[in-house]
């Protein structure tokens, strides 16, 4: 490097509850350019599936896109507005729904009702509505969802029937499905079949036993210890029943257990599995904006050992690495245990408090945090480059 203005690629996660990717990269270029005011700073707001996909594809797609929103069932069964993208794309219009944003599990209404009694309905209302607009592309962010009902209120909002032994219907949540004896797919939305449908995530966990939804993501969205056992065993039956009546097998396919158990559903109609940070790198030409750079900063709101397993601060420091770019991580917070191995990955990690504060504090004041912690890691980069 020389004592110029450097360039830098600034390319984060959103921070879920927090702030979105691109205003994260605003609040970052504002502290780089108290050190080097004519800095060279590329944004690339980054996502993985997860809460803030949609604004990141968005962003990269610019004019290209439109944000649009629609009425369809959270994950509580009330109505709810929820965004969705549109954007023209080279192999024709594609929609961009997030997960999150329709069963989100920073969705505080809808996490009071139980997790036995949440569904996924709404999503299959959304692509149905979609399907009806003329569109069949899709690309689908799994992250952040609050619902553990293995898309069995998707599949039924596109018309599979779940049926009692009497033939009345059941509830498409975790409850519902413990009473279920017969699926019937026969009125499955045709179109569907015709439609082409990633899913973006990176989870690669099988639908149930002791790596499934779950077992691994079930206490996070309030599933009880004694009821782990029971749940699975409940979707295990489930999918033992829609796979034969769609006659196809993806219960144990890697990613099944994403969201609760869309993976599985979404799989089983001919959905297709990609890395979601990777869809969105090349979506904001991350490789591009690496060419020529002198440091890259990565990010998201919590760094674990998680963050190791596909999650889009990897991706950039992956990507990073190709281009000979060194890439140091800015996150919300850190865990400790994290850091041995990180040090392979990131050339210093950085948390935004300087001291102990509270996390709604950390919250409210995260722009200027972020801005203030990127400009102390500017002047250190700053005093290195000027040996």
């Amino acid at each position: 490097m020389t004592s110029a203005a450097p360039v830098i690629v600034v390319a984060p996660d959103s921070f879920k509850g927090s702030l979105a990717a691109p205003v994260i990269c605003e609040s970052i270029r504002e502290g780089l350019r108290r050190v080097w005011p004519h800095a060279d700073v590329r944004a690339c707001p980054m996502a993985d599936g997860g809460e803030g996909t949609l604004d990141a594809v968005l962003s990269a797609a610019g004019g290209a896109a439109s944000r649009l929103v629609h009425s369809v069932r959270g994950a509580d069964g009330a109505p709810r507005n929820v965004a969705y993208g549109v954007f023209d794309r080279p192999e024709g219009e594609t929609a961009v729904i997030e997960v999150a944003q329709i069963v989100g599990i920073t969705d505080d209404a809808a996490m009071r009702t139980p997790v036995l009694d949440r569904t996924t309905t709404g999503l299959g209302e959304l692509l149905r509505s979609l399907l009806d607009d003329g569109i069949t592309r899709f690309m689908i962010g799994l992250g952040g969802s609050s619902t553990n009902d293995g898309g069995a209120g998707m599949l039924q909002a596109l018309g599979v029937r779940l049926a009692r032994r009497d033939g009345s219907v059941v509830a498409p949540t975790p409850r519902g499905l413990a009473e279920l004896e017969s699926v019937d797919a026969r009125d499955l939305d045709a179109r569907v079949a015709q439609a082409q449908i990633t899913i973006m995530s990176d989870v690669s966990n099988p639908l149930c036993g002791p790596r499934g939804a779950t077992a691994v993501f079930g206490p996070q969205k309030g599933v009880a210890a004694h009821d782990v056992e029971t749940i699975d065993a409940t979707l295990a039956a489930f999918a033992r029943e829609v796979e034969r009546a769609l006659g196809r097998s993806v219960a144990n396919a890697p990613g099944a257990g994403a969201a609760g158990g869309l993976g599985f559903a979404l799989q089983l109609v001919g959905a297709r599995f990609a890395s979601g940070a990777g869809i969105v790198a090349e979506l904001v030409g991350l490789d591009a904006a690496l060419q020529g750079a002198d440091w890259a900063i990565a990010g998201e709101g919590r760094s674990d050992m998680q963050t190791l397993l596909g999650k889009a601060p990897l991706v950039v420091a992956r990507r990073a690495a190709q281009a000979g770019v060194p890439v140091s991580l800015l996150s919300g917070s850190i865990d400790d245990a994290a850091l041995p191995a990180f040090a392979a990955h990131f050339a210093g990690c950085f948390a935004l408090p300087a001291g102990p504060a509270s996390l709604a504090s950390c919250i409210a004041d995260a722009p200027r945090l972020l801005a203030d912690r990127a400009e102390q890691m500017g002047r250190l980069l700053d005093a290195a480059r000027m040996k």
